[in-house]
């Protein structure tokens, strides 16, 4: 390979941490509670009209609710950046010199002599001061910095994927709805284990098999108590 040729753009997998981490929860959130819902409700022995009532009302209410959280949640993150970032430019209309000897101290840090460092800390300061710290003070770069209504759509559309899943089992499943929700949970539950795990550039089984656990405990937990409750009342 030839000096002179160009090196390919590796395709890092951070740049989806922010979309992936919102679709991902929003799925398997969806996935889960509306199947434990559903198995809540047919284990206290309603009628298959209220237990897909209560699936419907646990996929709107969860979604709206999934958006809502997100947006709350992430825009508090990003007001701490944004004011971590104003905080930078006042430092740097007033200690400009501090704020260098700062990015300077950071590069060495990173390993360049110190003379090195003093060029690479003037050159970045004097193309973007405020860039520059933002990046290597902050630890802010612009395709990992939180993005509220991404994150909030993103949770809002896979809850309601996910949650669709088992609803639709429950309506089709007859006198089997609860097996039938049982199955398709299960295998909608191993399908966002293996593509998340993907998508991230994680170990698959582990992904899968931590998806798992947690839905089967939550959708035993929950039919037990409807079971009970249904028996009480």
């Amino acid at each position: 390979m030839s000096f002179g040729a160009v090196a390919e753009a590796e395709d890092h997998l951070s740049h989806r941490a922010g979309w992936l981490r919102a679709a991902v929860l929003g799925a398997n959130d969806g996935i889960v509670s509306t199947s434990s819902l559903v198995l809540g409700v047919a284990g206290s022995g309603a009628s298959s009209s209220a237990v897909v009532t209560a699936g419907v009302a646990g996929l709107v209410g969860g979604a709206l609710s999934m958006a809502a959280g997100e947006y709350v949640s992430v825009s508090s993150q990003r007001d701490t950046e944004n004011a971590d970032v104003r905080l930078e430019q006042h430092e740097l209309a007033t200690d400009p010199e501090g704020e260098l000897q700062e990015l300077v101290a950071i590069y060495e840090d990173r390993g360049l002599s110190p003379a090195l460092a003093v060029e690479v800390a003037e050159a970045l300061t004097a193309r973007d001061a405020l860039a520059a710290h933002v990046r290597d003070e902050l630890g802010l770069e612009d395709e990992r910095r939180a993005r509220p209504l991404q994150a909030a759509w993103s949770s809002a559309a896979s809850f309601s994927v996910g949650a669709a899943l088992p609803l639709l089992a429950a309506a089709a499943g007859g006198g089997a709805r609860a097996a039938a929700v049982v199955v398709v949970t299960l295998l909608a539950l191993a399908a966002l284990g293996t593509a998340g795990a993907r998508l991230g550039g994680a170990p698959v089984r582990p992904a899968t098999v931590r998806v798992l656990s947690w839905g089967v405990a939550a959708m035993a937990v929950t039919y037990g108590i409807g079971a009970v409750v249904g028996t009480a009342v």
